[in-house]
């Protein structure tokens, strides 16, 4: 049972792999802005999550399949629907119990199967005792008003915890104007991006053994920034970009992962993208919907 859940999550590993290095090409189009284009990291990680999907002819995987995939049909209820699962391996005779082709195969995965849980429930461990020795460590910060705390424990303001996120700033914040800064922490908040970092995280631990799987968790994290700070503007007005990124310019970087801090990815990336935000009309907007649900439909569907 093991081999066949690892069996799987291989292929849906490679799956991931395509479709995410697909996501970095498009992102690299800096005509399309960031609160779009994050929403295309959910393609490579429901690649890693659900081994099933519509078929389609008009899939990548449609495409690919012409070289090196098989589909496996689970269910289909019309001739015109059914939910596959694409197959890269293609060293199995069935699939539901998966039989291999030689019991070498079988003895490979037997192995990397072990293996592989074993690895992922200690990561899942060690995350685990990160996440609740950071909450546990600004338990101490002194409450300053609402949800709004200070410590001298950290140099950058972030946002903590999931169910009852609290903005802790570094205590040397108190005498500074951080009417910029809690906006962008209470965007984080409304977004709840605390909550995606976490599942997101949780689901490339399932994939520790594919290094582009932590690239993508990696880029996710940059993006989440980069469209939180748009949205910042969006409310602000684009007339207040250069005071925004002085006080981006003002802070240091966070490394924890469980956090959204102010500081929170590469600054002059996210001082670039500031100084250039603009606006778009309702026309772009219709024309970026328009793309991105092609892209989901092009990337999640399988072949048919």
């Amino acid at each position: 049972m093991l081999q066949e859940v690892f069996y799987w999550v291989f292929n849906m590993s490679i799956a991931a792999t395509i479709t995410g290095v697909i996501v970095m090409l498009i992102r690299l189009i800096t005509k399309i802005p960031r609160r779009f284009t994050v929403f295309l990291w959910a393609i490579p990680f429901l690649r890693m999550t659900i081994p099933l999907g519509l078929s389609s002819p008009y899939s990548l995987m449609s495409l690919l399949s012409r070289i090196t995939t098989k589909t496996i049909v689970v269910y289909q209820p019309t001739d015109d629907m059914s939910l596959s699962m694409t197959n890269f391996v293609m060293v199995a005779d069935s699939y539901f119990p998966v039989t291999y082709k030689v019991n070498l195969l079988e003895n490979i995965f037997n192995i990397a199967s072990v293996i592989w849980v074993i690895v992922f429930m200690a990561i899942t461990l060690m995350l685990a005792v990160i996440y609740l020795t950071t909450l546990h460590e600004m338990k101490d910060a002194k409450h300053l008003h609402d949800n709004i705390y200070l410590s001298d424990k950290i140099t950058s303001p972030a946002v903590y915890g999931i169910i009852k996120p609290r903005i802790i700033l570094p205590t040397f914040y108190v005498d500074k104007d951080i009417d910029l800064i809690l906006l962008h922490e209470k965007m984080h908040i409304r977004r709840a991006d605390n909550l995606w970092r976490v599942l997101v995280l949780l689901i490339v631990s399932a994939h520790w053994f594919n290094p582009l799987c932590w690239v993508f968790f990696k880029l996710f994290l940059t993006d989440i920034e980069l469209s939180c700070d748009e949205c910042v503007l969006l409310k602000l007005g684009d007339n207040h970009s250069k005071e925004y990124a002085l006080s981006l310019l003002e802070s240091k970087q966070s490394a924890n992962v469980f956090t959204s801090a102010f500081g929170g990815a590469k600054i002059k990336t996210r001082i670039e993208n500031i100084l250039s935000f603009k606006k778009i009309t309702w026309i772009s907007l219709i024309l970026f919907l328009t793309l991105l649900t092609a892209i989901f439909y092009v990337l999640l569907t399988n072949a048919g």
